[in-house]
């Protein structure tokens, strides 16, 4: 058990695996000469982001600019917005002024917008429509790009980044699907470079999403990296071949209120408010997250696999083996992985790490 109580659903933090995780990206990116950019909407945790700093991370990625605010005079040299940006937020971009920081667009409407309004520098990244559809300009639109280029070229403080690709379909494939993805994102950056490069000499190239960055090694015309899961990462990414389980370096510590021994099930106070109601489905089960036991200062994984079967509101139903129902008492604590770190951590809104330390959030800290 821990060495602390626990008497209510808590994210619990392992720092080793953590900084683990954060180490082993920046070395790789070093090695192969990538900027790192990570994205900070796994964490949203100043504490967090100072382990990042003490392995060589400068700039960083985040999705909003309330989280930009979180981060800012933090000495980081760059924060980019990497989302599309809002033009309703234009006021935000004044408040960041004194804080070097990017944005992204993908239409020559908000370009104008921006460009009619900004008045201090700011530097912008196009983001590419990854194949998937969700957002961006698709690759072979070179009159749109040009338009927002054209846009941008109004205003001297708008600053010409580069290209953005987040590949989120990645997460949800194999290794074979995630090395096709890649590829496609490195034509796409190899075409983009090919038509712009001469006339922006300083453009970069950034690709964002997790999976390909823990498991690709050949990242030719990609010049940035800006992942997040990987400080955390969780089931999915075991689940596609990103990392182990033994990589994932949150568990949520949820108490036991029923063992039903007839049944082999485990009713837990661990629900979609607290992990979210992200699922993996395979054989036709439905696995909302899988348990782990807690020491004074780790935890396991135990032989044989227990998942939560079910989660309600506040509820969560464990499909236990015998193994496990010998060891487990109404009243214990017991570990769940999460399936998306991301959205549990959001949905939890702080940490303790395995010393009982607090771990600060963005969405439990500010109101």
């Amino acid at each position: 058990m821990l060495d602390f109580e626990i008497k209510n659903p808590t994210l619990i933090l392992d720092e080793a695996i953590c900084r683990k995780n954060i180490k082993r990206m920046s070395i790789k990116a070093k090695s192969l000469n990538l900027k790192i950019a990570p994205h900070f909407k796994t964490h949203q945790s100043l504490k967090v982001a100072e382990w990042c700093k003490d392995y060589g991370v400068e700039e960083i990625s985040v999705s909003s600019f309330r989280m930009a605010f979180y981060f800012r005079d933090r000495g980081f040299k760059n924060i980019h917005i990497a989302f599309p940006f809002n033009p309703l937020l234009i006021e935000d971009l004044a408040l960041m002024q004194g804080q070097p920081v990017s944005i992204q667009l993908v239409n020559e409407e908000v370009t104008k917008l921006v460009a009619q309004k900004v008045q201090s520098q700011v530097g912008f990244f196009i983001e590419i429509d990854a194949g998937y559809g969700r957002a961006g300009v698709p690759i072979e639109n070179f009159e749109l790009i040009d338009r927002i280029l054209r846009a941008a070229a109004e205003n001297k403080n708008l600053a010409f980044k580069g290209f953005y690709i987040h590949a989120g379909h990645t997460y949800h494939t194999d290794l074979e699907g995630i090395e096709k993805i890649h590829k496609e994102t490195q034509e796409a950056f190899r075409i983009l470079k090919a038509k712009y490069s001469s006339q922006y000499s300083n453009l970069a190239c950034r690709s964002g999403d997790t999976p390909s960055a823990s498991l690709m090694e050949d990242f030719e015309h990609i010049d940035e990296l800006g992942p997040g899961n990987f400080v955390f990462y969780d089931l999915t990414q075991a689940a596609i071949g990103s990392c182990n389980k033994e990589d994932i370096a949150v568990a949520l510590a949820a108490p036991v209120v029923d063992v039903k021994a007839e049944k082999n099930e485990i009713l837990i106070h661990c629900g979609g408010v607290h992990l979210s109601k992200d699922v993996l489905e395979g054989n036709g089960v439905k696995n909302f997250g899988e348990v782990v036991l807690f020491e004074k200062d780790k935890w396991i994984i135990p032989p044989e696999r227990a998942f939560l079967k079910s989660i309600s509101q506040e509820h969560g139903l464990i499909h236990a083996p015998d193994s496990l129902m010998e060891k487990i008492n109404t009243g214990d604590i017991i570990g769940i992985l999460p399936i998306h770190s991301c959205m549990t951590a959001d949905c939890m809104r702080s940490y303790r790490t395995l010393d009982n330390d607090l771990v600060d959030h963005l969405e439990g800290t500010m109101k």
